[in-house]
Order: structure tokens, then sequence, then C-alpha cells
């Protein structure tokens, strides 16, 4: 009796470990970030109301109002993935005196705006989305096939 007890003891553990060891070894197929040249901002004046599109380049600065915005990384997904766009971004603000004052740097998600956007008394700005991939990823279903060259014989003399 105690000998069966104990064995089915050990087959007990076994059984409760079995799909544990089976989930942690099942982990889901990351896309790779597909890297871009150009962050897309949405900027807000909220002393005029007016909302402003921002195409920045990257490593390039631009001016919105007192702001200065300078995009560094923007990575986007393929799009068979839930898309996720993100830029690592600095935002400066220029003061009345010449000086500098850094109110931001650090990633921004474009599908949660509220969690990393810049606020500031005056301006929000907030990443839309990226531009220019480095290189695009095509489906081999949906590409395009060739139309096959015809070469034309030449007769020789």
């Amino acid at each position: 009796m105690v000998r069966i007890k104990n064995h089915l003891g050990k087959l007990g553990r076994i059984a409760c470990i079995f799909p544990a060891v089976m989930l942690a070894n099942a982990s889901p197929a990351l896309a790779e970030n597909i890297p871009n040249g150009v962050a897309i901002f949405a900027a807000l004046d909220k002393v005029t109301a007016r909302i402003s599109r921002l195409e920045v380049a990257l490593g390039e600065t631009v001016e919105f109002g007192a702001l200065k915005v300078t995009p560094h990384v923007c990575y986007t997904r393929p799009p068979t993935e839930p898309p996720r766009t993100t830029t690592f971004v600095d935002v400066e603000e220029r003061k009345l005196d010449g000086s500098e004052k850094r109110l931001f740097a650090g990633w921004m998600f474009a599908q949660s705006p509220g969690l990393n956007a810049v606020e500031h008394p005056v301006y929000d700005v907030w990443l839309t989305g990226c531009a220019k991939p480095a290189f695009v990823a095509v489906d081999p279903s949906k590409r395009k096939s060739q139309p096959r060259r015809r070469y034309r014989r030449l007769r020789r003399r």
C-alpha cells in the first residue's frame, strides 16, 4: 500500500510539472522591429487650439513654438503583427533668456499616447506614427509574378 501511494505521489508531481514545463518552453514568436527614417508627431498649441503634424527625420530637430523635438529611433512592426509604433525622443523647451530645459527624454508609444506624451502648460506632443521604413517585408503570396522575358534568336552571318 505504501509503495502504491509513493508511486502515485511521484506521478502526480510529474503530471503537475509537465504542463508548467510545456508552457514555459512555448514562447510566442516575436517579430523584429522595422527601423524607420522619419517619426511623425502630432503637436497641440493649447492657446490657439492648433494641431500640427510634425514629420521629423531621425537625428534632426524641429521647433514647434518654444519646443524642440529630436527623435533618435522610430520602430514599427510588420503588417502581419499587432501594431506597436515606438520612438525614442528628446524634447527641450527654449526659455525666454535663451537657455534650454529638457522636458522629456524617453520612449513614446503611438498606441497609448497618454502614457508618455509631453505635457506642457502651452504645448502637447505625442507620437502618431513612423514613415520611410528601412526595409519592407513582402508576403510571398501577394507578390506579383514578373512577366517572363522572351529572347529573340539572332542569326549568325
